[in-house]
């Protein structure tokens, strides 16, 4: 199929940018395309207008700020996966790149353009939920920020205005000597994630858990935290009893089935991949090969 009739418009300024977001209501955002293309030619969306990216100077980047990662929503994915101060500041995000379709889409596809279609089965939405990270956009009116865990508005949708525009994350840092881990399931080594699940960690010199976080994607519209197996890890060294624990705690979660993995099977995972994300964050966090 063919998209239906749009107007194409190839802003060169951000002042030209945010004034054709103000003048159309009907207008989506062409970033890498890898998600809105497809959606397009099946005639899932039909904009009016459709506004081109890729001429503003300005929206990309990769730049730290003390404890922050600051991510230009234009940053191609391959670009941030091969980031040396990506790694440094963020290795979550590095790793979650990793498992983000194949080296070719990643090349077109862009940081923002992920966090803004928010798939269900995404992997950036997930770290960004993981990491508490901050969306900033910007309008005629001025720039406001929002954090992650307000984006969401159901499956596919967020709060973004009309006639605004994402145009950086930020990805706050954890501290040196942190563990991570990001591991996924797929239907095919290359597909969307079935469930997707990352895990931060900071122990302190005796090896307890001072610092958790735990997210998990694909069971809902967006990604969900975990605040019962995050407040399970802390103080503790986590032995088999406790992970397992902070598993059930994630098959928990509020989870919606769909076409290719029935709610329980969709559960299973979430349990299973908690446990093994936590194992591998304390191995990371501890120095150690295994836990």
């Amino acid at each position: 199929m063919k998209p239906a009739p749009f107007t194409y418009h190839a802003p060169q300024s951000r002042a030209a940018l945010l004034a054709l977001l103000a003048a159309h209501d009907d207008a989506r955002l062409l970033a890498g395309g890898q998600s809105l293309v497809p959606l397009l030619n099946l005639r899932l969306a039909a904009p009016a207008h459709l506004i081109d990216l890729g001429g503003v100077p300005g929206l990309d980047g990769i730049t730290r700020d003390g404890a922050i990662l600051r991510v230009g929503a234009m940053t191609r994915q391959r670009t941030a996966e091969r980031s040396a101060i990506v790694a440094e500041a963020c290795p979550s995000l590095s790793e979650a790149l990793l498992h983000v379709g194949v080296q070719q889409t990643r090349n077109r596809g862009t940081i923002g353009g992920s966090i803004a279609h928010m798939d269900p089965t995404a992997e950036l939405p997930v770290v960004a939920c993981a990491t508490d990270a901050v969306l900033w956009l910007e309008s005629l009116g001025g720039s406001r920020s929002l954090p992650f865990a307000q984006w969401s508005a159901g499956t596919l949708v967020t709060v973004i205005a009309p006639d605004e525009v994402l145009v950086r994350i930020d990805f706050p840092c954890w501290p040196a000597g942190h563990g991570w881990s990001f591991q996924e399931v797929t239907r095919r080594g290359e597909s969307a994630a079935m469930v997707a699940v990352a895990a931060l960690l900071t122990c302190d010199e005796a090896g307890r858990v001072v610092r958790s976080a735990i997210a998990v994607g694909g069971l809902a519209a967006a990604p969900q935290r975990v605040p019962a197996a995050e407040e399970l890890l802390m103080g503790q060294h986590p032995d088999t009893g406790v992970i397992a624990a902070a598993g059930t705690a994630a098959a928990a979660l509020p989870v919606e089935g769909d076409l290719y993995a029935p709610a329980d099977y969709k559960q299973h995972l979430a349990r299973v991949l908690t446990e093994r994300t936590i194992r591998q964050a304390l191995a990371r966090a501890r120095g150690a090969a295994h836990v």
